[in-house]
């Protein structure tokens, strides 16, 4: 089946600007693995490319040196390579001696793929590419797009070179997993139609990674596709868990301890609670938050009226969270084990904040829906622990407006139409008490309730909500 480029409208936009430009171009993709940076490479590019490489994971050097020279024979059969290269340089060499025989009026393009893999321990490929850019591309007609699935390798060797490749890289490209709206079209072109609430289901397990949707079967229920994709043990995601950070990260052993530890408490936790867990402090772990925000398995979300180091840290990956609360724990009996997982109160609670990070993450569709697109605002969230004689809450999403609102959001995961009962209307009256006390603001809060099918309306939500949004809006096109 021929699978269209779904979205990434403004990504395609930068690849073809740099094929019309009058320079040379050195584009950086970055995107965490299986999220679609070699497909619209060759989306764009189709037919364009004058060499590609790839690199091979956990490969030696001469491995990666072999692959190199095969890559050389597939798009240059007409020459005789005579020897393969000795190092990166003398690869190099024979790339530029190889373009220059090329006789073409557009653009030369150069695809180096999954570089962090091809850059081995004292390889020395960095020092061969800035040899190749440096002494010869840059005075080309050529683009040169650089792609790795290692986001904190391509910002630290790349973006934040201090060697030959500092500042060299002229246009970037962070791809980022599909959006609602764009899982839907991604399911819509392969004829798989679900409705709101079901394909909200789906995002919580699978999240918006194309090559997770693309094993969805139509004709099957969210729940039998989770079940076969997830469960079963021939399924593509049955033990993903295991092989994905290691393909990123070296040493990834810490990476997955930190994902762990914030699997365990869905509200997110600072760094002084990542610490408690018990995982070391110092370098080391301000290294891997931050590569693992980089690579969009976390994100940390400033604590309203805090200081930056306040932040809290919170686990959005959807597959990891899924796989560490239900797949690992699971695996011994996985015939029609979603099912019958879906039905426990450990589902549910796992819906409520699953829900919480897609609201997160849609944050300009909420915004649209509540018709402050153009209105400047900070998004954050908000803690108070109690004390014996104060109450304490937590806000996971706020919106502070510079029009003098604080939007104050309640998500609510319900298979029907949400109604506040007088104990929950008395739960949120106190949060927001709590909220308005202990930060003093005297901008006026507002309460967003988002449900997958609306508010019904009765005594105990009047006057207390000011926004009913559902579902629908985090679908919207921006």
């Amino acid at each position: 089946m021929d699978v269209q480029l779904i979205g990434r409208q403004s990504e395609k936009k930068v690849l073809e600007n740099a094929l019309k430009s009058a320079e040379a171009e050195m584009i950086s993709v970055i995107g965490r693995r299986r999220v679609g940076k070699t497909f619209l490479i060759h989306n764009v590019y189709a037919g364009r490319i004058d060499f590609e490489v790839s690199g091979i994971q956990n490969a030696e050097g001469d491995e990666q040196l072999r692959n190199f020279a095969g890559s050389l024979k597939e798009f240059f059969p007409e020459v005789v390579i005579l020897r393969p290269p000795k190092d990166w340089l003398d690869a190099f060499m024979l790339l530029i001696e190889h373009l220059k025989q090329k006789n073409k009026k557009e653009k030369l393009v150069v695809f180096l793929d999954e570089i962090p893999w091809l850059s081995t321990h004292k390889s020395g490929f960095l020092r061969g590419l800035s040899y190749f850019w440096n002494s010869w591309a840059v005075r080309q007609q050529i683009v040169v797009v650089l792609c790795g699935s290692s986001a904190s390798w391509m910002i630290r060797k790349i973006l934040r070179s201090h060697g030959g490749l500092h500042n060299r890289v002229t246009k970037r490209i962070r791809l980022k997993p599909f959006d609602l709206q764009e899982t839907a079209w991604y399911l819509q072109s392969r004829n798989i139609h679900f409705d709101p609430y079901q394909l909200t289901q789906l995002y919580m397990a699978l999240g918006g990674i194309p090559h997770y949707l693309k094993e969805i079967e139509p004709g099957q229920s969210v729940v039998q596709n989770i079940n076969q994709i997830c469960f079963n043990e021939n399924g593509l995601l049955y033990d993903e868990f295991v092989s994905l950070y290691p393909a990123l990260f070296e040493h990834a052993d810490y990476h997955i301890a930190v994902i762990r530890a914030l699997s365990a408490k869905y509200t997110g936790m600072t760094r002084t609670e990542i610490i408690q867990a018990g995982l070391p402090d110092g370098g080391r772990l301000s290294q891997v938050l931050e590569e693992l925000t980089a690579s969009g398995f976390i994100h940390a979300y400033p604590t309203f009226g805090k200081r930056k180091k306040d932040k809290l840290f919170r686990l959005t990956d959807e597959y990891s969270l899924f796989y560490l609360r239900f797949i690992e724990k699971n695996k011994h009996d996985s015939r029609d084990a979603w099912n019958a997982l879906s039905q426990t109160q450990t589902y549910k609670i796992w819906c409520g904040y699953a829900f919480e990070n897609i609201c997160l993450k849609h944050t300009a569709q909420i915004k649209k829906a509540l018709g402050i697109s153009g209105v400047y605002s900070i998004t954050s969230s908000f803690f108070k622990k109690g004390t014996d004689n104060t109450p304490g809450t937590q806000i996971d999403l706020l919106i502070d407006r510079n029009d003098q609102i604080i939007n104050l959001i309640e998500t609510k995961f319900y298979n029907t139409e949400f109604s506040i009962t007088k104990e929950y209307a008395q739960k949120l009256r106190n949060k927001i008490q709590v909220f308005q006390t202990s930060t003093g603001t005297r901008k006026q809060l507002f309460l967003v309730v988002i449900t997958p099918f609306g508010l019904k309306h009765n005594k105990h939500s009047l006057g207390l909500v000011n926004n009913d949004v559902k579902v629908e809006v985090l679908f919207e096109k921006l």
